[in-house]
């Protein structure tokens, strides 16, 4: 009974999500039957697919609104800044040639996949980094980076407070 209501919350979930983007595309009102039930069938496989991840993993977590909010702050502040910095000093080490790349391993102690995945995204998106892999058990990072300073770099070195607002939305 448990997995039938936990199925059905993400089936809620994700054709709400959907109504709101397709909101007003329909020929007279807001939505037309096709589009209902074309959605319906997506929400359908996606919850068959999803809900698992989503409830026995800890992705519910992500359900609170301020979690959100959270991750709109990341965004804007701290995660926007990041990029323009990095874009900079990419910049700055392409027109100067002062190159140093290399790849470095790091555990920024996340335990969550949302998190993990939240932090990889982020160091991917940044210029000059990128990452590789992340080891599922021990949960180390690989990333390429522009600017090795150290084999062995704290994760603060290789991506700011990164680690921090992951463990903060997702954990």
């Amino acid at each position: 009974m448990r997995r039938v209501a936990e199925g059905a919350a993400t089936f809620v979930l994700a054709f709400s999500v959907y109504l709101v983007l397709t909101a007003f595309t329909g020929p007279v009102g807001l939505w037309s039957l096709e589009e209902l039930l074309g959605g319906a069938v997506v929400a359908l496989l996606v919850a068959l697919a999803a809900h698992r991840l989503l409830w026995e993993r800890g992705g519910w977590r992500l359900l609170i609104p301020i979690r959100w909010v959270m991750f709109l702050a990341y965004l804007v502040g701290p995660f926007f800044f990041a990029m323009a910095k990095a874009n900079l000093d990419v910049a700055y080490r392409v027109i100067t040639g002062r190159l140093a790349p290399g790849i470095v391993r790091f555990n920024p102690g996340l335990k969550t996949d949302a998190g993990r995945t939240l932090l990889a995204n982020s160091i991917t998106l940044t210029p000059g980094t990128l990452t590789l892999e992340v080891d599922e058990e021990t949960g180390d990072f690989y990333v390429h980076w522009i600017n090795v300073r150290s084999p062995d770099p704290k994760p603060e070195e290789v991506c700011g407070s990164f680690p921090k607002w992951a463990k903060v939305i997702a954990e």
